[in-house]
């Protein structure tokens, strides 16, 4: 038996420290922790709710947009707002931009060194790559030419004794499994991905000004001009922009990521049978396509399944059912912190009990992490692409039914691949084509609004205090990149009197509840293998495949003492 801590997992967004029990290679218990202090909801206490969503953006620096729009729905929920439907397609296309974008900079950037060796990539012979990319895509840049340049930037990486980007991996780990011309042609897409991602969310730039942190959301609508015959809107022109914007995502997606993404899952078939956690899977639903808010109008369905059960239509949500638990968190609460309470009557008292860092080990059996533990209905809930795939094709939707049914058989894989590591990162590749075919069509709604004369995007109606109840409660929701997300607000007298974010990470980073059960991440690594103790990769593989967001999860941390990179390993 040997017990080992990673800390941080996260190459980017924040502090994630996992530790877990090894047995005969194999992990029998984990538990996952964020180290960082989550403190956003006491800044928005006393605050304008009609501001909120400025501060709650800022929240993370990389999935900004989805608290913006969250935080104004939870405001329109309580005052009862109604946005016009040129407001719904603006917000429609800027998120749907971020989740197209996120994916694929999740999929090379935070998770393809999971399974790809950088290193072997130097062995491989170009042409042969060439030949491999070419017999699974039409790109026109998948020439002999194009990886050798590849493989030579890779070498004076190596040459130069600092590897950048590439410098925090297991290369030559025994669980890499692909061939060297795999990997050149995996790189080569890597360093492509970067600039394409660059120029995806110019999008975000035309709608909201800037990214991050797009500044045109309101409470009521959107701050984004639309008129065909002004220099200072959204006119014909800034649609032809966004159009060519958004072709140039579906061919990148359809003709470079997914076909990456088949090549290298046909060499990790195993992993269909590796890290498929709680079973259970929430999507709140988003993308409205109309200004109905019923299920049916969401592209991307809400529901609840339980136990994998996906041969019948899922359970519809309802948030009342969500409670966070904080019997292994870093908090308190006056009642006692062995019930879990719902966000509107949510606390964020902090009441760090573990070791002080630097520190070896945490104090597992007691409180052990900065994150809170969300339940829906008492049950632990994975969300994210995987749940909204899943979700959606449950409910029938035929497209999400033919392009899962087809990646499955070219994979040559059941169904119940979908329940593992693999099916969490080919969930999200299936998401992000989905959503790029979908994302043309909404811009073609909005230009043909535009050409009927229908230029509204704000509903000012219920804009003055003066109009609004002496009390107030709402519930807003997105499904972010990474999945459900939702801001509860309680407004008394025109003022924040309480103000509660229970986001994606939190339901899947989250410890164990107050009975002991363990949540998402920590119950996806039990029977992992783990080849090397010092080297875990296998471990990180499952984890970022949920593609782990810590500062969307706890919003502050205090830098005295936190190392860089550290792996603590004892037998």
């Amino acid at each position: 038996m040997a017990k080992i801590a990673i800390d941080p997992v996260t190459r980017i967004e924040g502090h994630l420290r996992l530790e877990a029990q090894v047995e005969n290679g194999r992990v029998v218990d984990a538990w996952s922790s964020s180290t960082m202090f989550r403190g956003m909801e006491l800044i928005l206490r006393g605050r304008d709710p009609r501001d909120a969503w400025v501060f709650a953006q800022r929240i993370c620096g990389v999935c900004t947009t989805v608290h913006a729009l969250a935080s104004v729905r939870a405001v329109e929920d309580a005052l009862g707002i109604q946005i016009p439907d040129n407001a719904r397609l603006l917000r429609n296309i800027i998120a749907s931009t971020l989740d197209i974008q996120d994916h694929v900079v999740h999929f090379y950037h935070l998770h393809a060194l999971d399974w790809v060796d950088i290193v072997s990539a130097l062995k491989a012979d170009p042409a042969k790559t060439a030949e491999l990319a070419q017999s699974i895509s039409d790109w026109p840049k998948s020439t002999a030419g194009y990886f050798k340049a590849t493989q030579e930037r890779i070498q004076r990486f190596v040459d130069s004794g600092q590897l950048g980007i590439f410098a925090n991996a297991y290369w030559g780990h025994p669980a890499y499994q692909l061939p060297a011309e795999a990997n050149l042609m995996a790189v080569a897409h890597y360093l492509e991905a970067l600039d394409w991602q660059r120029e995806m969310v110019k999008i975000h730039a035309i709608i909201g000004g800037k990214n991050p942190h797009p500044q045109t959301f309101l409470v009521g609508g959107m701050a984004s001009p639309v008129d065909p015959n002004t220099q200072k809107a959204i006119n014909t022109g800034r649609i032809a922009q966004m159009r060519a914007l958004a072709q140039q995502a579906l061919e990148f997606v359809s003709k470079v990521y997914i076909p990456d993404l088949l090549a290298i899952a046909s060499f990790y078939k195993d992993w269909a049978g590796i890290g498929g956690g709680v079973g259970n899977y929430m999507s709140y639903g988003e993308y409205p396509l109309s200004g109905d808010k019923s299920a049916a109008s969401m592209w991307a369905p809400p529901g609840v399944i339980l136990n994998k059960a996906v041969g019948s239509p899922p359970a519809a949500v309802d948030q009342a059912k969500v409670a966070e638990y904080v019997t292994h968190s870093w908090y308190s609460y006056a009642s006692g912190d062995e019930a879990g309470l719902h966000p509107w009557k949510g606390e964020t008292e902090p009441n760090y009990t573990g070791p002080k860092p630097p520190f070896d080990w945490l104090t597992t059996e007691g409180k052990y992490s900065w994150l809170k533990t969300p339940r829906y209905d008492d049950a632990p809930m994975e969300v994210g692409p995987l749940a909204r795939t899943l979700i959606a094709y449950a409910a029938g939707r035929p497209r999400t039914v033919e392009v899962v049914n087809s990646v499955l058989g070219q994979l040559g894989v059941g169904a119940e691949a979908l329940f593992s590591t693999l099916g969490r990162t080919g969930a999200r590749g299936i998401e992000t084509l989905l959503m790029c075919e979908q994302l043309l069509g909404w811009i073609e709604e909005l230009s043909a609004n535009m050409g009927r004369g229908d230029l509204a995007i704000h509903n000012s109606e219920k804009w003055n205090p003066a109009s609004w109840p002496k009390e107030a409660e709402g519930w807003g929701y997105t499904e972010a990149p990474r999945g459900a997300l939702g801001h509860w607000v309680r407004i008394v007298d025109g003022k924040i009197a309480n103000y509660q974010c229970v986001v994606p990470t939190t339901w899947n980073g989250s410890p164990r509840d107050a009975k002991g059960v363990r949540g998402p991440y920590e119950s996806s690594l039990i029977d992992t293998p783990v080849a090397d103790l010092e080297q875990p990769l296998e471990i990180l593989r499952t984890v970022h495949s949920f593609d782990p967001c810590m500062a969307c999860s706890v919003h502050v941390v205090n830098s005295r003492g936190v190392e860089v990179n550290r792996i603590v390993v004892t037998k």
